[in-house]
């Protein structure tokens, strides 16, 4: 997986599937897309763990997010 920020994550969903803020409490940020809901913390670096559980959460899959991540 690659090495991705809290910031990075939040455009790529948004911008790939749809998500959007719906509060933000100190560094981490609530987001859904109407459907699903998650958190991500808007550090600098998100451990592996972290994403996988992110992605997961936001239904999308790991083959999904290595396809459309760096287009």
């Amino acid at each position: 997986m690659p090495v991705v920020s809290g910031y990075e994550l939040l455009k790529f969903l948004s911008k790939r599937f749809g998500f959007y803020i719906i509060r933000q409490k100190g560094n981490h940020a609530t987001i859904t897309n109407d459907v699903r809901f998650t958190t991500i913390p808007l550090h600098e670096e998100l451990d592996t763990g972290t994403l996988k559980s992110i992605l997961k959460d936001a239904g999308v899959t790991r083959k999904q997010f290595l396809q459309e991540y760096k287009k």
